[in-house]
C-alpha cells in the first residue's frame, strides 16, 4: 500500500488561483501548512484529482451506463451549467507551478522528468475539460493575479497545444532515467509515463476524425510509433486506499451514505445479456430475485430498487481502482484506425486488434479470468464483420469504458454508436453534446464569456445542446 506524504493532502488549499493577499507578519503563518512544497508533492496532489475524471454521476449517465432509481433529474438533463474552477485552482495550478519552477529538487528525481510528468498531466486534465466544455481559458489561464479575466482559446488551438506538450514530454522522457518521488500512479517510472503520454496523444488524435482527418492520422501514427500502453499492467489506474479520505466514490455513495440511487441501465444490461458477455457479473449485481435486470433510462418517477441490478459489489469497494486509460482502449483505437486506413492491414488488422481489445477488457474487468470469452467472441452481435466493423468497434469500446463516463460520452458523440435514446417524455430534450459554462463566468469574466458563446463553432447557446469543435454535425 502506498504511503502519501501528509503535506500532499493539504496542498490544494495552499495554492491560489486568483491571487492571495500577502502579509509580512509572522502571526499570519500557519504552522500546519508548509510554506514551500516540492514539485513531486504538487504532482502527487494533482494526481489525487484523477478519479474525478471518471467517478462522476453525470459522466456515467450521459452514455447511459447507469439509470436513476431515485432523484431522477440528473438523467433528465436538468442541470445545464457545471463549474470548472476547481480544476484550475487545484491540479492545473499545481502542475503549472512545477512546469515553471526554477527550483525543483533533483534529489526527488530528474528535474526534466518532474517537468515532463507535469506536462503530461496538464495535457490530460485539459483534454478532459475541453471535451466537456469546448473553448476554455487556456493560454491566459493559470496566471494568478496577473490575469483575473483570461480569454477563451478555441478548442482546436487547445488541442494543438496539448499535442505539443505531449511531444515535449515524450522527447524529455526518452532521454531521461530515474524515478521521481511521490508519484502515486506509476511510482515515478519514466517509461510508464512515456507510454501513457503517447496513448492519450493517440486517443486525442482519433477525436479529430470528423474535423481534420489528415492531422488526426498524422498525430495518431506519431504517437503510436513512439510507444503506447501495450499490456494491462501498464494501464493508467488510480488505486484507492482503505481510508475515508481516499476511498472509491461509489463506495462513499452506496456504502457510507447508503444511497442506492443508481442501477445499471437497460440498454447496457440488455446488450450484455444478449451476447453472453462475461463482464456482466462484474459490472452488475443481481436483483432480489436473482436476475440481471437493467433499469429503463431517464424515467420520470422513482422505482423499487430491489427489482433492478445495482452496480457490481466489486466495483464499489473502498479500495476499488479507477481505470482511466487502458490497453483495451489503445487496441480499440488501433482497430478503428486500421478500418479507416490510417494504419496498414485493413479489415484483417481491424479484426485482430478488435479481438485483442475485447480480451484485454475481459482480463482487466474479470481479474484475468477469460471464462466465456471464446463463446462471447462468436456471438453474431460481437463477431467482427467488414460491413459492421466501425459500429461493432465503437459499441464494444462503449462496453469496455464502463464507469469512465465522460470519455465514453465523448466517443459516443464522435461516432454515434451505440444508438442511444434520450430520456423519454422530457420536453424533447436530447442527450447532451456539451456542458454549460459555470454561471459565475457571466459575472466574473463577462466579456470573454460572451465572446466564447458567440463563437461556438456550430452556433447555439450556452447549454447542453451546442457542440464542441470536433463534434461536427455534418459528418
Amino acid at each position: 500500500m502506498r504511503k502519501i506524504n501528509k503535506y500532499i493532502l493539504i496542498l490544494a488549499a495552499g495554492v491560489c488561483f486568483t491571487g492571495c493577499t500577502k502579509f509580512d507578519d509572522d502571526i499570519n503563518t500557519n504552522p500546519n501548512k508548509p510554506a514551500k512544497v516540492s514539485g513531486t508533492q504538487l504532482i502527487a496532489n494533482s494526481e489525487m484529482y484523477l478519479p474525478g475524471i471518471a467517478n462522476n454521476a453525470y459522466g456515467s449517465l450521459y452514455p447511459q451506463y447507469l439509470a436513476n432509481t431515485t432523484y431522477i433529474d440528473d438523467a433528465r438533463y436538468t442541470t445545464v451549467n457545471f463549474n470548472f474552477y476547481s480544476w484550475y485552482y487545484g491540479p492545473l495550478m499545481n502542475l503549472e507551478s512545477v512546469i515553471n519552477s526554477k527550483t525543483l529538487d533533483g534529489n526527488e528525481g530528474p528535474v526534466e522528468n518532474q517537468v515532463a510528468v507535469a506536462k503530461i498531466l496538464k495535457a490530460y486534465f485539459f483534454w478532459h475539460l475541453t471535451d466537456r466544455w469546448g473553448d476554455l481559458p487556456y493560454s491566459q489561464a493559470l496566471k494568478g493575479s496577473e490575469n483575473l479575466n483570461p480569454a477563451y482559446d478555441k478548442q482546436e488551438q487547445i488541442y494543438d497545444n496539448l499535442f505539443l506538450l505531449l511531444d515535449q514530454a515524450n522527447a524529455t522522457l526518452t532521454n531521461s532515467t530515474g524515478a521521481i518521488k511521490n508519484d502515486i500512479v506509476y511510482g515515478g517510472a519514466s517509461l510508464s509515463w512515456k507510454k501513457f503520454a503517447n496513448t492519450i496523444h493517440m486517443l486525442m488524435a482519433l477525436r479529430l476524425s470528423k474535423v481534420n482527418e489528415n492531422k488526426a492520422k498524422t498525430e495518431f501514427n506519431k504517437a503510436l510509433n513512439a510507444g503506447i500502453i501495450d499490456n494491462n499492467s501498464a494501464n493508467f489506474v488510480y488505486k484507492h486506499l482503505a481510508e475515508e479520505t481516499n476511498e472509491n466514490y461509489w463506495y462513499t455513495s452506496y456504502t457510507r451514505q447508503g444511497r442506492n440511487w443508481y442501477a445499471l441501465s437497460k440498454p447496457l444490461v440488455d446488450l450484455m445479456q444478449g451476447t453472453a458477455d462475461p463482464r456482466l457479473a462484474t459490472y452488475a449485481d443481481k436483483n432480489a430475485k436473482g436476475n440481471y435486470v437493467g433499469l429503463a433510462y431517464g424515467l420520470s418517477d422513482a422505482v423499487k430498487v430491489e427489482e433492478y441490478s445495482l452496480l457490481g459489489s466489486n466495483l464499489r469497494k473502498q479500495t476499488s481502482p479507477v481505470y482511466l486509460v487502458t490497453y483495451a482502449q489503445a487496441l480499440f483505437a488501433k482497430a478503428e484506425a486500421a478500418k479507416a486506413g490510417w494504419i496498414p492491414g485493413g479489415d484483417a488488422a481491424a479484426e485482430t486488434n478488435y479481438k485483442q481489445a475485447i480480451e484485454a477488457s475481459v482480463r482487466q474487468w474479470n481479474n484475468n479470468d477469460v471464462t466465456g470469452l471464446d463463446n462471447f467472441l462468436i456471438q453474431p452481435e460481437v463477431a467482427y464483420t467488414a460491413a459492421e466493423g466501425t459500429r461493432k468497434i465503437a459499441t464494444q469500446r462503449w462496453v469496455h469504458l464502463f464507469l469512465n463516463g465522460y470519455e465514453s460520452w465523448s466517443e459516443w458523440r464522435r461516432t454515434g454508436f451505440p444508438v442511444l435514446s434520450p430520456a423519454p417524455n422530457n420536453n424533447n430534450k436530447q442527450i447532451p453534446r456539451r456542458e454549460g459554462y459555470p454561471t459565475q463566468e457571466r459575472l466574473n469574466n463577462t466579456n470573454n464569456y460572451n465572446q466564447a458563446v458567440s463563437s461556438f463553432p456550430y452556433g447555439g447557446s450556452d447549454n447542453l445542446d451546442a457542440r464542441v469543435w470536433w463534434d461536427n454535425p455534418n459528418k
